[in-house]
Parts: C-alpha cells; sequence; structure tokens
C-alpha cells in the first residue's frame, strides 16, 4: 500500500473528520459550554468517523483490520491526543480568548493529525 494513497486518503478523510470535529466544537462553546468539554465533544465526534473510514479505505490491506484489538490502540491513541489538544484548547483560551482558541484548533489539530498519520499507519490498523 502506498505512502502517497494511503496519506491522500487519510487528508481527505482527516479534513472531513476535522470539519466534524471543529464545527461541534464551536457550536457547543458558542452556546455556553466551557471549551474543554465542547473539545471533547467535538474530537468523539469526529472520531468515530474518522476510525471507521481510514479503517475501511486509508489502511486497508492483508495486514490490517478493523477489531477489538485495533479499536484498543485507537482509543488509546485518541484519549492521549484529546488530552494534549483539550489542554492547548484550554490554555489558548485562559491566555488569549475563546475566539482565538477556535483559531488555534486547525494548527493544533494539524500536529496532532500527522501524530496519528504514524501510529496508524505502523500500529492501530494492524493485525
Amino acid at each position: 500500500m502506498s505512502l502517497r494513497r494511503q496519506g491522500g486518503h487519510y487528508l481527505v478523510i482527516g479534513a472531513l473528520q476535522y470539519l466534524v470535529d471543529w464545527g461541534v466544537t464551536v457550536w457547543l462553546s458558542h452556546l455556553g459550554m466551557l471549551i474543554e468539554p465542547a473539545n471533547i465533544t467535538g474530537r468523539v465526534s469526529g472520531a468515530l468517523l474518522g476510525y471507521w473510514l481510514n479503517g475501511k479505505f486509508t489502511f486497508a490491506g492483508e495486514d490490517t483490520t478493523i477489531g477489538r484489538v485495533q479499536f484498543q490502540r485507537f482509543a488509546l491513541m485518541w484519549m492521549c491526543t484529546t488530552a494534549a489538544s483539550t489542554l492547548a484548547m484550554g490554555l489558548i483560551d485562559d491566555v488569549l480568548g475563546l475566539r482565538w482558541a477556535w483559531m488555534a484548533k486547525p494548527v493544533v489539530e494539524v500536529a496532532l493529525g500527522a501524530v496519528g498519520f504514524v501510529l496508524s499507519r505502523h500500529w492501530i490498523y494492524k493485525r
């Protein structure tokens, strides 16, 4: 499976996943929810979509699968990246304000997405 093909699929699915994540985060925080729980809710929404799509399309192959073990690996990675994302969003909100947190979210998520790609390709979806 080519890195170029996987990278392309990961970017497209990641963009869709991010739009769901960001939209839910901004919507809930705009309605008055604190940025930290709004961010976690947004990341859950995007993660469920991304896990399935990446498992079925991006990293699908003879040596990969979607199952209990793969979901446990994904969940562990997701909890760590969500903790990092939520900490960053909270700090930015505290120091610069909510609108800056909304604008910084893409930068934070792209950095975490790069980590997610490497872990997905070499660990999460492997048999």
